[in-house]
């Protein structure tokens, strides 16, 4: 096959550019110096663009890979099991809820007593026992620390110490004042992990009553793995904990999760064997590594995700909802899914506008991209001849949000509207989530627990309104149905009230929806055991290689 002497010029200076990078990080020590082949079947190698800045979740400024690190090294008093989708991909199964911790648990008083019995056997990775005094402490302390942790306990109705108590060394009680069918999952995600409360008070002091400083730099679990060696910014080394008597031993003795910014090395190192797994990885290669079949690229769609346009009602003109629809009508969906993600998802956009929305989540937009209808509703709100604005995306996604801003610049300019694209260290993003801000950003959110109004307590409640409700968007309808939704036991009402919802917020499109995004991974051939988990980071307990 003939090349033009431009792609050889690119092939010529990527082979180039990809030698140098390797030979770099070889001589760093990065890897071993050994080939693929040789790497034991026990460990792993995995790299990622970010690791942990915190090995406790809980911590202020604890980034994504901490709640990673927090989910290998504490057990919760449950977790799930896992299911076989069709085309033979594995994830864990909601429906499924199994011991970890609790080898047990007795539901009583039509849901509002949970009673927890413990394994009279788990150890801490420090070897002392773990108690129902421990258990209680964590979750005291969980609904204390306030952020991010508080607000994810109060999905659960877990909100005061009061209702967290012990009734003997290894039997945990909790009280609800209202039955809550959000209760049980969300004790199986990354915050209500069980600390070692005698080994964490060691080290609190009176600023830090529970001792986040300490155990956001070192280990107080009891998980499967504990921490081999960490240096933030650089690497963390997993090593099984051989005492784990909470769920089936893990295959894999170590693992080493190397943080590397370049997507281009990450890619280069996967290709040539050099590394077991890869993700953070732009659409793009995951696309192209998919075609070219030499490693395993898995896609799931994410649970209760959504991949959207931020439109900041408080700010104008976003705060008329005629503006919002014209936003909704301008933008370039197509071009997106092909030039920004590369199809790695499925669209959200123009579905039947005769036919009600399904009461489940997410849900496609009735919007597709109308020019005509944009001017329209333009002028009705009277900017018919169009208005400036600042479009805000995260530098840490730009491989995605970088083109795909570009794109809604430029087709926002055919019908009068000047954007300026303004990019955020991925660093200082939540924090500018949080400021509420941003008259328009590209954004995403994925829940935890799979309930349609879970995602809506995150991301439109105003009487919540949580870091990611960028929008900032209030309606006390909404606000009223979302409670009404976490609470309603009869199938055919709780039905009309999340189509209800999904009505509201198409009409309002404080959030204009674009995508249903994949969670991507790419891993070699040997490496099995993966399970797409709501997190969506390797569980490591799972993995192995042949």
């Amino acid at each position: 096959m003939a090349k033009s002497k431009s792609a050889i010029a690119r092939m010529q200076a990527y082979r180039s550019h990809t030698s140098l990078l390797i030979a770099a990080t070889l001589s760093l020590g990065l890897l071993y110096s050994s080939a693929h082949a040789e790497t034991p079947k026990d460990v792993l190698i995995e790299v990622a663009e970010h690791g942990p800045n915190s090995l406790d979740a809980m911590a202020p400024a604890a980034n994504e890979f901490s709640q990673m690190a927090s989910w290998q090294l504490y057990d919760r008093l449950i977790t799930h099991g896992t299911k076989t989708l069709p085309d033979g991909k594995v994830m864990y199964d909601a429906t499924k809820i199994e011991p970890e911790l609790a080898k047990s648990w007795e539901i009583q008083d039509g849901g509002k007593t949970l009673i927890f019995h413990l394994r009279e056997d788990a150890t801490f990775h420090d070897g002392s026992p773990v108690t129902a005094e421990d258990v209680k402490w964590s979750f005291d302390r969980a609904v204390s620390v306030g952020g991010f942790p508080t607000v994810q306990m109060a999905a659960g109705s877990l909100t005061d110490p009061k209702q967290f108590s012990v009734i003997d060394p290894h039997t945990f009680k909790i009280t609800l004042a209202v039955a809550d069918k959000l209760t049980l999952p969300d004790l199986a995600v990354p915050v209500p992990y069980v600390v070692n409360k005698k080994l964490a008070l060691q080290h609190a002091t009176a600023d830090d009553p529970w001792a986040l400083k300490w155990t956001s730099l070192n280990d107080a679990g009891g998980g499967p793995f504990k921490i081999g060696s960490w240096k933030s910014g650089d690497r963390i080394v997993f090593d099984r904990f051989d005492n784990w008597k909470s769920g089936a031993m893990p295959a894999l003795k170590r693992v080493v999760l190397r943080e590397i910014a370049s997507p281009g090395t990450r890619r280069a190192l996967l290709e040539k064997g050099d590394v077991d797994v890869s993700v953070g990885l732009p659409p793009k290669d995951y696309a192209e590594l998919a075609a070219a079949g030499k490693v395993n690229v898995i896609g799931t769609l994410m649970q209760n995700e959504q991949f959207n346009v931020d439109l900041n009602v408080t700010m104008k003109p976003f705060d008329d909802k005629r503006v919002r629809q014209a936003i909704a009508y301008a933008l370039p969906y197509d071009s997106i899914m092909k030039q920004a993600l590369y199809e790695r998802g499925e669209p959200l956009f123009g579905a039947d506008p005769a036919t009600p929305f399904a009461p489940k989540w997410p849900v496609a937009s009735k919007y597709n991209t109308d020019l005509d209808k944009a001017k329209a509703l333009l002028k009705d709100a009277g900017y018919a001849n169009g208005f400036k604005s600042d479009l805000y995306i995260d530098m840490s996604q730009t491989t995605v949000q970088e083109p795909m801003a570009l794109l809604i610049q430029e087709q926002l300019k055919k019908i009068g509207i000047t954007i300026e694209i303004h990019k955020v260290p991925g660093s200082e993003w939540f924090a500018k989530m949080g400021s509420k801000s941003m008259p328009m950003d590209i954004n995403y959110f994925y829940g935890w627990l799979d309930y349609p109004e879970y995602f809506y307590f995150w991301t439109y409640d105003g009487k919540n309104n949580s870091v990611f409700n960028t929008a900032n968007y209030s309606n006390p309808e909404l606000d009223k149905l979302i409670e009404q939704a976490r609470f309603e036991s009869d199938p055919a009402a709780y039905d009309a009230i999340i189509t209800r919802m999904n009505t509201i917020a198409m009409d309002e499109v404080p959030r204009v929806p674009v995508a249903h995004l994949y969670s991507d991974i790419a891993m070699q051939k040997n490496v099995k055991g993966y399970v797409y988990w709501f997190h969506t980071h390797l569980d490591l307990k799972s993995i192995s290689k042949e």
